[in-house]
């Protein structure tokens, strides 16, 4: 059995730890709830340039088609977000492992796939993988931050497209889920289905006319695509960030209930050790007592028969 001492400082230890773990859980809630806001914020921003993209190309003749990219023939590249810290689950070995089973699919079919990422762990998990990356970038440390990044990020589309000659671009990233902590998620950022801006219905205008423009069709269409792909990338940053703040907390929420188990388990045995100390403590008492009175008793005794 361990001394009360060596299992006080465990206690103490523990304590101070289990307090470490409820100030990282409170730090991830609040850090979910400031990235949810981002996007929610963005939401409205979101569906203006989507309107706008309507009034566009809405009477391009002729009705441009649903297309999505395919899986062969074109120059892609793909953006993997993660985390650049860790406690926060195999949030970041999923979405590279995620990501990595799609790219290789692709690459079966004779794709060419460039790769950048964000975050050091998913970068560290897909340099492990043996992927070589364009570019790595750091996790925007704040919602705030979160839109030089996407600039940055855009920065990066553009240098593959015009050095490349990439044509498709795809975003890697886990999304916030309602039960679930998070859900690794591919969206298609390039090519851009304009036809889906197209088939956007009228009635849902939230005034009486549909709004006109003078500047040059081409000119808008390229200002829009500019902000419509800056939304997207944003959204990915906030999604990727609220659902590593949410696997964290699963993660502290994890640790708390096992600190707690032992926690308790360590108080019990502190109380054993002490009361195993008290108790030998109260024997060394009464048998010193003993032991005094039967001293006492003998020495009586002789001075009687003296």
């Amino acid at each position: 059995m361990q001394s009360a001492e060596r299992l006080e400082q465990k206690l103490h230890s523990l304590d101070e730890l289990h307090g470490i773990v409820r100030t990282m859980k409170a730090l991830s809630a609040a850090s979910i709830r400031q990235y949810e806001q981002s996007a929610e914020a963005l939401g409205e921003y979101y569906r203006n340039v989507e309107r706008g993209l309507y009034v566009a190309v809405r009477d391009m003749a002729p009705p441009m088609p649903a297309s999505s990219p395919p899986d062969h023939a074109l120059a892609r590249a793909a953006v993997v977000f993660g985390s650049d810290h860790g406690l926060c689950g195999r949030f970041n070995e999923a979405i590279s492992e995620y990501a990595l089973e799609s790219l290789r699919a692709r690459e079966r079919n004779g794709a060419s796939v460039r790769l950048a990422a964000v975050g050091e762990r998913v970068v560290a998990s897909l340099r492990h993988a043996g992927r070589k990356l364009d570019a790595d970038f750091a996790v925007a440390p704040s919602a705030a931050s979160i839109t030089i990044l996407a600039q940055e990020l855009l920065v990066q589309v553009d240098h593959w497209r015009e050095t490349d000659g990439v044509e498709a671009v795809d975003l890697y990233y886990n999304r916030h889920a309602e039960r679930a902590s998070y859900e690794p998620t591919r969206k298609i950022l390039l090519p851009v289905d304009l036809g889906r801006f197209q088939r956007l219905s009228e009635g849902a205008w939230p005034s009486k006319r549909i709004p006109q423009y003078s500047m040059k069709r081409r000119a808008l269409l390229r200002r829009l695509l500019r902000q419509y792909l800056f939304v997207m990338i944003f959204l990915a940053c906030a999604e990727s960030e609220a659902s590593e703040h949410a696997s964290r907390l699963a993660a502290m929420q994890s640790a708390e209930r096992s600190l707690d188990e032992r926690l308790e388990d360590v108080r019990m045995s502190f109380r054993r050790a002490r009361q195993h100390a008290i108790t030998s403590e109260l024997l060394d008492v009464v048998a010193g007592f003993e032991a005094i009175t039967s001293a006492e008793d003998a020495s009586a005794a002789d001075a009687g028969e003296d």
